[in-house]
């Protein structure tokens, strides 16, 4: 938001913080308030959302100490210090080059715009007698927010996505090997134009299902179909991976469905880290059967007639 709005709102009380709250209260409060007044809480109530910006933006400015020192500063002026003046605008919107829908910003990220008057800093400079101290820098700009989704390859391997501003301008967007469901990327200086800088850009990122591969944190979960005799006999299979690569994996004999098989370090590989594939097989019947198909099951049902699979079923449901 604009510094010429500060003086104008008591970001302290819409916190419902003291001026000399520590920056865990500042956050403790902000979180509690955002969950209350959420919009999607709150669909369709105008007070609510009104409530969560404001709710923003007094926690963008104290959650930072910097802008929090200017925003005291000015606030202990009073009414009657210096106005700045300003042009109004509008912050650009953002369209995914490759189909995706991004929002021009969250509630309460958007900033003003300054004008093209005297910097923050000179407007106080020769104030230093009144204030005890002079203003070392100027604050930056407000950041913007932008979404995007990603293919499940992507967010495993990484990519780049190029948003498009209302001008027509193009951000490619680097987004990280690994990165989850919900997490945000930051673009250093892509945000709101301020006398200290630019603000930075904020992109929310969706991860788009895959119909083979589930994953689970840095775990990637697959179902492996398997024959009846590889379960029983026991055998090798291929298996991909989310990295193109083909591992053989060794099926146990007596193997049920269900069971899970790990692969270390072939699911999802950050810097530091790697995490692992889990196998779960399922043992798969054949629709029909030949004559000698049949006649091979049936000696294995009178060959293993003392096997008996649900032999403590009642025992485990007894309540």
């Amino acid at each position: 938001m604009a510094s010429q709005d500060w003086i104008n709102k008591d970001f302290y009380s819409i916190l419902g913080v003291s001026q000399d709250a520590t920056a865990e209260e500042i956050k403790k409060a902000y979180r509690k308030l955002a969950r209350q007044h959420h919009p999607d809480k709150n669909p369709g109530d105008a007070a609510a959302e009104q409530k969560f910006k404001d709710i923003s933006e007094a926690h963008s400015v104290l959650s930072d100490p910097e802008q929090r020192q200017q925003y005291d500063a000015i606030r202990a002026m009073g009414s009657s210090s210096a106005r700045f003046s300003g042009s109004s605008g509008a912050s650009g919107g953002f369209e995914d080059i490759f189909g995706g829908l991004f929002g021009q910003g969250a509630p309460g990220t958007a900033g003003g715009r300054f004008g093209s008057g005297p910097d923050f800093a000179d407007l106080f400079g020769g104030m230093g007698d009144r204030f005890g101290t002079r203003f070392s820098s100027a604050p930056k700009g407000a950041d913007r927010t932008a979404k995007t989704t990603i293919s499940f390859k992507g967010a495993v391997r990484g990519t780049t996505v190029g948003l498009r501003e209302a001008s027509g301008n193009v951000i490619d967007v680097r987004i990280p090997a690994g990165i989850k469901e919900g997490q945000k990327v930051r673009v250093k200086g892509k945000g709101q134009q301020g006398p200290g800088g630019a603000g930075d850009l904020l992109v929310e990122v969706s991860i788009q299902d895959h119909p083979f591969f589930q994953r689970e944190g840095d775990h990637i979960r697959i179902h492996l179909p398997i024959t009846v005799d590889e379960a029983v006999l026991g055998a090798q299979a291929e298996v991909p991976t989310i990295h193109g690569e083909t591992v053989r994996i060794r099926i146990p004999a007596g193997s049920s469905s269900g069971k899970t098989l790990r692969l270390k370090g072939h699911g999802i590989r950050r810097k530091n880290s790697r995490g692992d594939m889990l196998v779960v097989l399922d043992i798969v019947v054949p629709d029909q059967l030949s004559d000698q198909a049949r006649a091979a099951v049936q000696a294995y049902a009178e060959a293993t007639a003392d096997f008996n699979p649900r032999e403590d079923l009642k025992a485990k449901a007894a309540l």
